[in-house]
């Protein structure tokens, strides 16, 4: 990897004035928040540092379902049609249509940087800057940290739903156990030894090797799938379609806020981005990793809903374990059994590949000098990053073992929707980068300045719009920032030049990231309070730990730094 912009040295501690330092200060953070990287691309032999090649296009497809098929079926459903009511439907298909959007503008990303770990990160610290890639990190990072935290607490809960099937064991099993938690100082704490328990095993698992924890997600994967088509056809015949009316109860935003929440269930697709380093062909399998698992699993998500508030009134749903409680009602005790086993399966398979993501976002940070060089090292037999996967099982484990969660998740789903706002943001920047990286003119950067500024507009007015809708204000405000946008996205049409990326390209540029941004952003507003404030606190504390470690360190033109290596005609230009 090489930088466009030079490393400066760090500053010396003999400035002549606190004033002089403080500015000397700031003017390298500046220079070094705005450095971008650059991949060279050579057909040698990987470094000894490098992740193994092992996944072919059904590991990546595999991959991706079983990171989504999980908690958004065996357990969001149910919380969800609480407000949403049998408009959870659409809530599940107003967010696959959004990731559909996004999975395109992944699959072109992961087809241009097909040899390299990073994901989303990579992909901003390339078509924009270091400070933008290490923000989006943060972001990301808090929501696997507490998605995987909520998905070991309900593994856990169902775990223990699957030992209370022995007589023995029967309501016998206590809170602190699996179900739930025990709660201590007035709820501040919510001890669960199981939820740990799992988080540890499964890390073993990923330790062990990309090769062992694949073989195991592709059991567990296609056991969890072919569950699912059996509650779907068995609950089918029990749907009393009564059930569906009133479709949506408590209004249309309810749906929409449950879109936000729902979003969250699909981000399973980003996981095979981040196996770029171990596809055996990553510029051919992973676009169709990508958009595959996700088709797989926007039809199954819609069909449960379908069946489970068909079965059951959606007020009556379980929260714990939505599916499982349905089947019970109706005396298909065969079933919810099934649901059970299929419930561990998903979560623990969601739990499995969240983890191996979030080691591999850790690993490039390491490599890069973001984060402490221990994150980078792989182990040189089992080539897989166990610092990085120790570190990430640790959080999920503190988290899941000794806090309530369900408390946090409504600040979930903020990382995943600045991710792919930004994600659809490098597509268009990085489309103009091709025609213009070569030449210097002062027109060329203002164009390029022209069109960050165009992007921000989209990505504003879809926030505006988002807001007026939320709060009921006048729909001339809405109208307006429409119209905005779409004078925004024309500029982006007109005023922009863009070429063919290399291998799969993303339809419809510009027309469709925009698209993309701001229906992503408008999602985004509607969350819940929390996660604005999650949002802003995150990034200012993110900002700071840059400011004051990430600056000095970040040096991935390091002798150390490992190169990637691609093809040629798969290299950039």
């Amino acid at each position: 990897m090489a930088m466009d912009t030079p490393r400066k040295d760090v500053l010396s501690s003999s400035s002549p004035s606190s004033s002089s330092s403080s500015t000397s200060f700031f003017s390298h953070l500046c220079s070094s928040a705005l450095r971008f990287k650059t991949l060279k691309s050579s057909s040698g032999n990987a470094s000894g540092n490098a992740l193994v090649r092992r996944l072919g296009v059904f590991d990546l497809l595999l991959l991706g379902i079983g990171a989504s098929i999980g908690a958004g079926i065996f357990v969001v459903t149910g919380t969800v049609a609480r407000d949403a009511g049998p408009g959870v439907t659409v809530s599940f298909i107003l967010a696959g249509a959004s990731c559909v959007l996004n999975a395109l503008c992944y699959a072109e990303l992961s087809s241009r940087f097909p040899a390299v770990v990073g994901g989303a990160y990579l992909y901003s610290y390339t078509a924009f800057n270091e400070i933008t890639a290490f923000l989006v990190f943060m972001q990301l990072m808090l929501d696997y940290h507490i998605g995987a935290a909520s998905i070991a607490r309900s593994l856990a809960s169902y775990v223990a739903t699957i030992f209370e099937l022995i007589p023995a064991l029967k309501g016998k099993i206590p809170p602190w156990i699996g179900h739930g938690g025990q709660e201590l100082f007035g709820g501040t704490f919510s001890i669960n030894i199981l939820a740990p328990i799992l988080l540890a095993l499964l890390t073993i698992i990923l330790c062990q090797g990309v090769k062992e924890s694949s073989a195991v997600n592709s059991f567990m994967t296609a056991t969890k799938v072919l569950i699912v088509i059996v509650v779907i056809i068995a609950g089918s015949f029990k749907v009393d379609v009564e059930n569906w009316s009133p479709f949506v109860p408590n209004g249309f935003k309810e749906v929409l806020t449950g879109a936000t929440v729902v979003f969250f269930a699909y981000v399973g697709f980003d996981a095979v981005a981040n196996s770029a380093e171990e596809s055996k062909r990553p510029q051919r399998d992973l676009p169709i990793g990508i958009l595959g698992s996700l088709f797989i699993c926007v039809v199954l998500y819609i069909a449960v809903c379908l069946v489970i508030t068909g079965m059951v009134p959606y007020d009556l749903l379980g929260e714990e374990a939505p599916l499982a409680a349905a089947f019970n009602s109706k005396g298909l005790k065969y079933v919810s059994i099934l649901i059970s086993i299929g419930a561990v399966a998903g979560l623990a398979t969601t739990l499995l590949v969240g983890l191996y993501v979030q080691s591999r976002l850790y690993l490039g940070l390491g490599r890069d000098g973001l984060l402490p060089s221990i994150f980078a090292k792989v182990h040189p037999k089992r080539h897989t990053p166990v610092h990085s996967q120790v570190w990430v099982g640790t959080i999920a484990a503190v988290l899941g073992g000794l806090f309530n969660v369900r408390v946090l998740s409504h600040i979930l789903s903020v990382g995943s929707l600045t991710g792919y706002s930004v994600v659809a943001a490098c597509v268009l920047t990085l489309r103009w980068k091709i025609k213009t990286e070569t030449q210097v003119t002062s027109k060329c950067m203002s164009t390029w300045c022209e069109g960050v500024i165009c992007i921000v507009t989209v990505t504003c007015c879809g926030f505006a719009t988002g807001v007026v809708y939320r709060f009921g204000a006048s729909v001339i405000f809405m109208i307006v920032a429409l119209v905005i946008a779409i004078l925004a996205c024309g500029a982006l049409c007109f005023r922009q030049d863009y070429s063919e990326a290399p291998g799969f390209s993303c339809p419809w540029v510009p027309i469709l990231p925009s698209v993309c941004i701001f229906f992503n952003i408008f999602l985004f507003a509607q969350l819940h309070y929390e996660a604005w404030v999650r949002f802003v606190v995150l990034s200012l504390i993110s900002f700071c730990i840059y400011a004051f470690y990430g600056q000095y360190h970040a040096n991935p033109s390091s002798d150390e730094t490992i190169i990637y290596h691609m093809p040629p005609q798969e290299g950039r230009h």
